[in-house]
C-alpha cells in the first residue's frame, strides 16, 4: 500500500511515488510500447551521435490540471540507461498549467531516453484528461456556494486495466470518492459503492426487501437506496424511508435517459416546458418536496446518469436538491494532447520549425536513482 508516499506527496512534499506503486510492464523497457521510428533513432543515435545531449520539452494547449508528472518519472527512472546521470525538470501532480507551458524536460544523451517519448506524451495525456475533466466537474458542483462531493464511477466506461491510474488522476482532480478499490490503489484507499440495480432484480423489484438485505449485510455503512428500477423514484423513496427512517442516508435516483419517471404520468399538468427524460431537475424538486412533506428532511438525493460539467452547473443553477453527484462516462474522454519536442542540442537552441525551448521557473529538479 502506498498511503505513506501519497501523503507526504499531498502534503507538498518533494516525495513522488515509484515503481513500487506503478508495477510497470517490463516490455517498456525493451520498447514494446514505443513507436518504432523512436527505437530506429536510438539505434543511429548509438552508432553516430554518442555524444550529443539533448533537451527533450513537453507540453499540452490548454488550461488544464497536470498530472501524470510522478508515472512518468518512474518510468523514466524505471527504464532509461543511466537515469542518474539524466537532468530532469518538473512540475508536479495537481498544478495548474497554462496552454504551451512547459510541463517537463529531459536533457542527456537521447540514446538513454528518446524511445520513451511516445509513452510519456501518452500518460501525461490520459493523466491531465481525467484530473482537468473531473476538476471541472468538481468546480461545477459547488458553483452554487455549496460544495457537493462526487463520485468517480468510471469503471465501466473503459478498460479494467485504466482503473488505478484514472482513480488516481480523479482523486487529483479532486473527487471524493471512487467506485472500486482499484481505483483507490495508488494513495492508499477503498472503494465505496451501496447498491446496483442487479440487487433489487434478485428481490423482484422490491427496493424495500432489497434494502433490507443490504442493511443487514452492511450495517455499518451508510444507508444509501437506489430507487429508479421500477421508474416511480418518488414513490419508491417514500417507501423505503418509511420502513428505515433516520436509518436512511440517502436516495440515488438514476433514471435512464430513454425513460420518463411515473411521477410525471400521474401529474401530466407539469409537462410542456422541459425535457421529462431521465434524471431531471423538475423530477428531484418533486422528490425533495415529498421527502421533506412526509418528515424526511434528513434523506440526502444522489444524482447520476450522463452527469458532466456543463449538465451539473446548469443543474446548480437551478438550485435542483442534489446533495452528490455521481459521474462516469464523461470524466474518461481525453481531450488533452501533450507533445514532446527535442529543443536543445549540445545547450544551444535546435528544434524543428515553430518549436523552441520554453524554461519554466516553476519545474522543479528532479534527482533519479
Amino acid at each position: 500500500m502506498v498511503t505513506k508516499e501519497i501523503g507526504l506527496k499531498l502534503e507538498g512534499k518533494i516525495k513522488r511515488l515509484t515503481n513500487k506503486t506503478f508495477k510497470f510492464d517490463e516490455r517498456v523497457g525493451e520498447g514494446w510500447f514505443s513507436a518504432v521510428y523512436f527505437l530506429k533513432t536510438r539505434q543511429i543515435a548509438e552508432r553516430q551521435k554518442p555524444d550529443n545531449i539533448v533537451t527533450m520539452q513537453f507540453f499540452q494547449k490548454k488550461h488544464a490540471v497536470l498530472c501524470g508528472t510522478d508515472e512518468v518519472i518512474a518510468l523514466i527512472n524505471t527504464f532509461a540507461a543511466n537515469p542518474g546521470e539524466l537532468e530532469i525538470h518538473s512540475l508536479k501532480d495537481g498544478d495548474k498549467i497554462e496552454p504551451f507551458e512547459t510541463v517537463l524536460t529531459i536533457t542527456g544523451p537521447y540514446q538513454h531516453f528518446g524511445y520513451l517519448e511516445g509513452v510519456i506524451d501518452g500518460i501525461l495525456a490520459r493523466r491531465t484528461s481525467v484530473a482537468t475533466n473531473v476538476y471541472e466537474v468538481v468546480k461545477a458542483a459547488k458553483s452554487s456556494g455549496v460544495e457537493k462531493p462526487v463520485i468517480f464511477m468510471g469503471d465501466r466506461d473503459d478498460h479494467f486495466t485504466q482503473q488505478a491510474g484514472d482513480g488516481y488522476a480523479a482523486f487529483i482532480g479532486g473527487s471524493q470518492a471512487q467506485a472500486t478499490h482499484a481505483m483507490n490503489e495508488w494513495w492508499g484507499k477503498r472503494g465505496m459503492g451501496t447498491m446496483p440495480h442487479a440487487l433489487i432484480q434478485l428481490f423482484e423489484g422490491d427496493v424495500v426487501e432489497a434494502t433490507h438485505a443490504y442493511h443487514e449485510t452492511f450495517p455499518e455503512d451508510d444507508l444509501l437506496a437506489l430507487v429508479d428500477y421500477n421508474n416511480d423514484v418518488i414513490i419508491d423513496s417514500l417507501k423505503v424511508a418509511r420502513v428505515f427512517g433516520k436509518k436512511l442516508k440517502g436516495v440515488r435516483v438514476d433514471t435512464s435517459n430513454h425513460l420518463i419517471d411515473q411521477y410525471f404520468t400521474r401529474n401530466p399538468d407539469v409537462l410542456g416546458t422541459f425535457d421529462p427524460r431521465g434524471v431531471n431537475p423538475q423530477l428531484l424538486f418533486a422528490l425533495r418536496e415529498a421527502l421533506d412533506k412526509e418528515g424526511f428532511n434528513h434523506v440526502k438525493i444522489v444524482a447520476s446518469g450522463g452527469f458532466d460539467a456543463k449538465r451539473i452547473k446548469m443543474y446548480e443553477q437551478m438550485k435542483a436538491p442534489v446533495d452528490m453527484y455521481g459521474v462516469g462516462s464523461s470524466l474518461l474522454k481525453i481531450h488533452i494532447g501533450f507533445t514532446g519536442d527535442n529543443v536543445l542540442l549540445n545547450g544551444k537552441p535546435q528544434s524543428k520549425t515553430g518549436r523552441k525551448y520554453r524554461p519554466n521557473p516553476r519545474l522543479e529538479r528532479i534527482e533519479l536513482e
